[in-house]
């Protein structure tokens, strides 16, 4: 009977890690900015303008989460 011992080796740096980390968080930041930007623009919206788009306002935060982020 045959054993494979596998062992992870951290290959990246940990400067590596970091700007990958940092790189994430900006990320992050700009599609959260999207959202806030989408949000407040469909909210400033008068009920009768988002009824002219098909759009309850109780919808405007999945509609901005859904396009900003995806399904």
């Amino acid at each position: 009977m045959a054993h494979v011992l596998n062992t992870n080796i951290a290959s990246s740096s940990f400067v590596a890690r970091l700007r990958d980390a940092i790189e994430q968080a900006r990320s992050s930041w700009a599609l959260y900015k999207e959202y806030k930007s989408t949000y407040n623009e469909l909210a400033s919206l008068t009920d009768r303008d988002l009824a002219d788009i098909g759009v309850r306002r109780c919808d405007i935060a999945d509609l901005a989460r859904s396009h900003v982020y995806g399904a």
